[in-house]
C-alpha cells in the first residue's frame, strides 16, 4: 500500500506544478497587438477624435532610461476640437500596455 500513497503524492505534486506554471505563464504573456492598440487608444482619447490607427504585429526591442522592453510600435491620427489633424507614433510595453513613448509627427 505504500507505493500507492507515493504515486498519489507524486501525481498531486506534478498536477500542482503544472497548474502553477500555466498560471505564471498567463501572467507573464505579452498582450495581443489588438489589445495593446485598444489600450493606447483609450489612454490618448484626450488628444481628440481618433480617425485612424495602426500597430506592428511583432514586438521590437526598445531601450529607455537604460531599461530594455519588448514593445509594439504603432501610430494614431486624431482630430482635435479645432479640426486640426495630428499624427502620433507610440511605443507601448507588450506586457503591460503602458505607453513608453508618444511622439507627435511633423506635418511635412
Amino acid at each position: 500500500m505504500g507505493w500507492k500513497r507515493f504515486a498519489a503524492g507524486v501525481g498531486a505534486g506534478v498536477a500542482v506544478t503544472l497548474l502553477a506554471k500555466s498560471q505564471l505563464d498567463k501572467t507573464q504573456a505579452a498582450l495581443s497587438p489588438e489589445k495593446a492598440l485598444k489600450m493606447v487608444k483609450k489612454k490618448v482619447e484626450h488628444l481628440g477624435t481618433i480617425d485612424g490607427s495602426w500597430i506592428h504585429m511583432i514586438t521590437e526591442d526598445f531601450e529607455q532610461d537604460q531599461l530594455n522592453y519588448k514593445v509594439y510600435r504603432g501610430g494614431i491620427t486624431c482630430t482635435d476640437e479645432d479640426g486640426d489633424m495630428s499624427a502620433y507614433e507610440f511605443y507601448t510595453d507588450s506586457a503591460t500596455g503602458a505607453i513608453l513613448k508618444l511622439e507627435k509627427q511633423d506635418d511635412d
